[in-house]
């Protein structure tokens, strides 16, 4: 066998022992699960009715359910890079279309951090392919806010601030969606809250932009 091909089966091997360590820590999971309450997973089978559906970022150190301490089935969540809501990107579209329309969730959460790659991607003028047109309506909220963001002299702080600006575009982006309007239109209790999360405190900062109807925000 050449020295390639047993580089090549050692790191399968490695990878797939990766793989068995994630279905052992599933299998403790579920079992500590049924330990603690049996009828949890009968449970989660019957339906699910959450009253919040979380547009959150991509990032692995922003867990959404353990930030706000629920339990699955009690939180409807889409994430993508730099939690985005484009008025144009069908997935989220159709993840916000069911929430609304079929679970009936009461509060959309549109959920930033400090510190977000998406965000600074979005900034350095690096090429990356196809995310370098995703992250275009960062570019267009910087833009937009350049004076503001020029009183900044440390870089992190800017960034942090376009974290900001960029969960108040996108709060307004589901606040004028036409499934929210029909929400609000028909009686529907719905709001949507523009929140940024601290990787290096674990809290989440309330921006003060929650639009709770038609021209409502406060």
């Amino acid at each position: 066998m050449r020295e390639g091909q047993k580089l090549q089966i050692s790191a399968t091997m490695k990878l797939l022992r990766m793989l068995d360590q994630l279905k052992q820590n599933n299998r403790a999971w579920a079992e500590g699960k049924l330990a603690a309450d049996p009828g949890f997973f009968q449970r989660l089978v019957a339906q699910q009715q959450p009253e919040y559906l979380w547009i959150g970022c991509s990032d692995s150190r922003v867990p959404a359910n353990e930030i706000v301490g629920l339990a699955p089935g009690e939180l409807f969540v889409h994430r993508n890079v730099a939690n985005l809501a484009p008025p144009q990107d069908a997935n989220y579209l159709s993840v916000l279309q069911f929430a609304i329309d079929v679970l009936k969730v009461k509060h959309v959460l549109v959920v930033g951090h400090y510190g977000c790659g998406g965000v600074a991607a979005a900034m350095d003028g690096r090429r990356r392919g196809l995310v370098d047109h995703w992250l275009h309506p960062i570019r267009e909220v910087a833009h937009d806010h350049k004076a503001e963001l020029a009183t900044f002299a440390d870089e992190r702080e800017r960034l942090n601030r376009l974290c900001e600006l960029n969960v108040i575009r996108q709060v307004k982006n589901v606040a004028t969606d036409v499934f929210v309007e029909e929400a609000w239109a028909r009686g529907q209790p719905l709001s949507v809250h523009g929140w940024v999360y601290s990787l290096s405190t674990g809290l989440i900062t309330d921006l003060g932009v929650t639009v709770a109807g038609p021209a409502s925000p406060r």
